[in-house]
């Protein structure tokens, strides 16, 4: 690959979505006017002093972002001081786009950021990244034409000492195009997934774990996903399968788990992250194991005009009985489809379930 081409693939964020402004090469734009005022939200001291941070009580919500339109999110940096075990899975984030009453985005905070299992790890991908230390960054650009308001809530049992962040985002004088499609992300679950042995065949996607299903106009952009494993062997084999405006058999059938998240052979037991890939922890094949990959289809985006069903099979035709943490990512008009109820908090957090029962 040219190198040209490799910086384009890397740099350009014009596959994700339309926006008030045409995406090229980041580089290529640089020496082009904006037409923006650029605004951040943070915490930093408005007393002048270092306590650049909030505490965040049991309980209790923050607001990272209150502002009005149009404008669009375009980095968010988030990192959290808590002794709390599993705080990642006990802290929810909330998006919130032009007034609405329902969030378009809505998630623990680690799963938001790919870190499904509730522990820490870095890597790197285009638009989501953990560096150190505990540093949670997301790059996908989130446009709103009126207001936007973004939420951490700590539903956890104590207070975390500190929540800094820094949330970009542009301000743009005329409103965006009346097309423009909005952000969302959705968290799902299954602990475990009902699992089907001596199955063989699986063409409609019965009994699927799902990763979101949306109605309207827009595209998927990806999904993150963590597995914990509730019985020795091999936890893939499953096959994505995406059913789009109605569809009855799925018109994108994938060839099995690892390679849907672009690597092969069970990862070959090995680490990896790439800017629209990964698998940054793999465990080994037994009971206990923890996995968390992602697949981010910047270059191509999913398109559906009435509805969406994205959905990865649990082992081969659902025969495997894991626990499934995911984060599915999508831009579209609004308004969106009712996302399932949030698991409270005890359900969320990562645990191995017996065979035979549930949690």
């Amino acid at each position: 690959m040219r190198r040209s081409a490799l910086i384009l693939l890397v740099l350009s964020a014009s596959a994700v979505a339309t926006f008030a402004q045409e995406r090229t090469d980041w580089i290529s734009d640089l020496a082009k006017p904006h037409d923006y005022a650029l605004k951040r939200s943070s915490s930093y001291d408005r007393t002048g002093g270092n306590d650049d941070y909030r505490p965040l009580d049991a309980g209790e919500t923050l607001t990272l972002l209150d502002d009005t339109g149009p404008g669009e999110v375009s980095h968010i940096w988030i990192t959290i001081a808590s002794r709390e075990e599993y705080h990642l899975k006990r802290m929810v984030l909330r998006m919130y786009w032009d007034r609405e009453q329902r969030p378009s985005v809505e998630a623990p905070v680690g799963d938001f950021f790919g870190l499904g299992l509730g522990d820490y790890f870095l890597y790197q991908s285009i638009p989501l990244a953990v560096g150190g230390d505990k540093a949670l960054n997301c790059f996908f650009p989130m446009p709103f034409q009126k207001h936007a308001r973004i939420t951490l809530t700590n539903e956890g049992q104590e207070r975390a000492g500190a929540v800094y962040w820094n949330i970009d985002y542009r301000a743009y004088a005329a409103p965006l195009p009346a097309d423009t499609l909005y952000f969302h992300a959705q968290y799902r679950q299954a602990t475990p997934n009902q699992a089907f042995p001596g199955n063989k065949f699986n063409v409609d996607g019965d009994n699927n774990y799902v990763w979101m299903e949306a109605r309207g106009r827009g595209h998927f952009v990806g999904v993150t996903m963590s597995v914990l494993e509730n019985a020795d062997g091999w936890w893939g084999e499953g096959d994505d399968m995406f059913f789009i405006d109605g569809e009855k058999l799925p018109s994108i059938n994938g060839t099995g788990s690892e390679d849907y998240f672009l690597g092969a052979w069970d990862f070959g037991g090995k680490q990896f992250s790439y800017g629209l890939f990964g698998a940054p922890v793999v465990g080994a094949e037994r009971t206990g194991a923890r996995w968390s990959m992602y697949r981010f289809h910047l270059d191509s985006p999913i398109p559906f005009t009435r509805s969406l069903r994205a959905t990865i099979e649990h082992g081969h035709a659902n025969d495997r009985g894991d626990n499934y943490y995911s984060v599915a990512y999508w831009y579209q008009t609004e308004p969106h489809a009712a996302f399932p109820e949030l698991p409270p908090v005890e359900q969320r957090l990562p645990r191995v379930i017996p065979a035979g029962s549930s949690q």
